[in-house]
């Protein structure tokens, strides 16, 4: 099946210059007003009926199948961007100073809206739900659709991100782990301020907090077994007032990641318990607090297998290749698959000659033509869950 046979020159003109909006004006996480007003307008603009907002700026469409009382599936697109200052260059750059759409989210709500424009001329067996999702870079976007019963008689939902290290034209879909559980944690080490000139009459924070950055990093490596994939990082460490002078506290704060429940579980305990006994040592106390994120992406087999089939049906089976990599990054995606069965899927992104570049960078973009790519795949993830359900 060829992507733009499928496309017309119209409808081509209309899903670039969403994109385009888009990405020229962007909104932060449960910021993204406008934002939820214009992927409203498009879905109207194609004749979906059916559109309400759920979780304050989310967006949810319902494209008729040809049998109403079938099983309804879902196809999410994440909607908010990233508090950085883009330095693409791109004639239709972000227009708001320190924001841009670092990630792609910008792509992802356009091809939600070109996969309800397929399934509105080619339906699904049953209803097809269509998530503009808020909030995804916080990570808690997810659990709100899910709390808002938006998503209740929803059998299967499937996701894709857009992903440069692949050309535009290849997809990822496969069954295993997608990405990392993300957890936060923040240390706050308190000790005893004093003159910097006598360190002996207070208790260093400052020292006490080192130890414990040093120690932290022995959890992987010392900690766990081998075979076991996580990553502890102090991401940040505030405290002091002036080069003579000891504190009274300093906080650490990091990020947790892991792939498997049990290694998530044993990072938590890990941090709190050598945080507290390295302050110990030093005469010092801590306060530690962690906070769960979203836990890992593990695509079931049933669901990635009717992915994979949608896949080879769009792209050929040659352009549906393997993720080869362990991908530590997190995704509130996987809050919907600890309720409902589906898949998480990668769209290639780099245009032909393109270099592959970070997500969450200055000068990230994804290529246009992902659009049209993602669009039809999880278009047709949709029709095939349908015929499977």
């Amino acid at each position: 099946m060829n992507v733009d046979n499928l496309f017309t020159a119209e409808s081509i003109a209309r899903l670039t210059d969403l994109r385009r909006a888009l990405h020229r004006h962007p909104e932060l996480s449960w910021k993204e007003e406008r934002t939820a007003e214009r992927l409203e307008a498009a879905l109207r603009a194609i004749g979906i009926e059916d559109i309400r907002r759920a979780a304050g700026t989310g967006v949810i469409g319902r494209v008729p199948g040809t049998d109403r009382k079938a099983p309804v599936v879902a196809i999410r697109g994440d909607i908010d961007a990233l508090p950085i200052h883009e330095a693409t260059g791109l004639p239709y750059a972000s227009e708001v100073a320190g924001v841009m759409h670092a990630c792609g989210h910008d792509v992802h709500a356009t091809w939600a809206v070109g996969a309800a424009m397929l399934l509105a001329k080619k339906p699904a067996r049953g209803d097809v739900i269509i998530v503009l999702q808020p909030a995804e870079e916080v990570g808690n976007g997810a659990p709100a659709i899910l709390a808002s019963g938006a998503l209740d008689d929803v059998r299967a939902i499937f996701g894709a991100h857009v992903d440069r290290r692949f050309a535009v034209g290849q997809v990822v879909a496969q069954a295993g782990p997608l990405a990392a559980s993300a957890d936060s944690f923040s240390i706050e080490v308190l000790g005893k301020g004093a003159h910097g000139a006598r360190p002996h009459e207070g208790i260093d924070p400052i020292v006490a907090a080192a130890a414990i950055v040093s120690a932290l990093q022995t959890i992987v490596s010392r900690r766990l077994d081998p075979g076991a994939v996580a990553v502890v990082t102090v991401g940040s460490i505030h405290g002091g007032s002036a080069p003579n002078v000891i504190p009274e506290r300093v906080t650490l704060t990091g990020t947790l990641r892991a792939m498997h429940p049990a290694v998530r579980a044993a990072l938590h305990q890990h941090v709190t318990s050598m945080a507290t006994d390295v302050a110990a040592t030093h005469g010092a106390s801590v306060n530690v607090v962690i906070e769960q994120g979203p836990p890992p992406i593990v695509n079931p087999e049933r669901e990635s297998g009717w992915a994979r089939t949608a896949a080879e049906r769009v792209l050929g089976a040659e352009n549906v290749v393997p993720f080869g990599i362990t991908n530590m990054g997190g995704e509130d995606f996987a809050c919907y698959l600890e309720r409902i069965g589906g898949c998480f899927l990668r769209v290639g992104a780099r245009e032909p000659g393109g270099e592959p570049a970070p997500a969450h960078s200055p000068g990230f973009v994804a290529a246009e033509e992902s659009i049209f790519v993602g669009a039809a795949v999880l278009a047709e993830c949709a029709r095939v869950a349908s015929e499977n359900l």
